[in-house]
């Protein structure tokens, strides 16, 4: 059987600052700088990195505290934990069951699992088509996690920069959009009750 994995795509230069990629992500999406938070919704992120057993990425961490939830595309949903249910996102077993069985199916050269195993995937997005996005977990620290697409249509593939440059990159146009349909640098204002 063939390879899913359809191959590794990287950003010109990683942006290893959180302030940096989300001003690059601002820039992609003009839009966005007029739904800036005045104040962070107040996240628990150290109470939902216990309950994790993992620091989270600074950059996503930064762009949930600046951000309210958003679809980008009409397709890739962008958002958070909803403050006071950091332990109910965190232990929302669904996706990573989902991707257990994605992992196992898939055929790729290097087998890939979910977190908590050494290396794991964890979901950080999903699209209304049922793709994931995830960070590639590494014991180097979350500065240092990658993202991997994990398509619906069984299309697996790496980008070696952080979720923040990758949604910029995505939405710029900077990247092929394997597996996923072509992604405009439009977004739609999700309501939380």
């Amino acid at each position: 059987m063939e390879d899913d994995l359809v191959g590794t795509q990287a950003p010109a230069r990683r942006l290893t600052d959180p302030a940096g990629a989300l001003a690059e992500l601002e820039r992609v999406l003009p839009a966005l700088a007029a739904h800036r938070l005045p104040a962070p919704p107040g996240v628990d992120w150290p109470r939902l990195e216990a309950a994790l057993g993992t620091a989270l990425p600074a950059d996503y961490k930064l762009l949930c505290d600046r951000y309210p939830t958003f679809v980008l595309s009409d397709f890739l949903h962008v958002g958070g934990p909803v403050p006071g249910s950091e332990a109910v996102w965190a232990e929302d077993t669904d996706d990573l069951e989902t991707l257990a069985e994605w992992c196992e199916d898939a055929d790729l050269t290097v087998p890939l699992h979910p977190y908590p195993a050494p290396g794991g995937l964890l979901p950080w997005s999903s699209s209304y088509d049922g793709d994931y996005f995830l960070w590639s977990t590494s014991p180097s620290g979350p500065q240092e996690w990658t993202v991997t697409v994990a398509s619906r249509n069984g299309a697996w593939w790496h980008y070696t920069g952080g979720a923040v440059q990758f949604l910029a990159d995505l939405a710029g146009g900077a990247l092929e959009c394997w597996g996923l349909p072509r992604i405009r640098p439009e977004i739609t204002w999700v309501r939380r009750p």
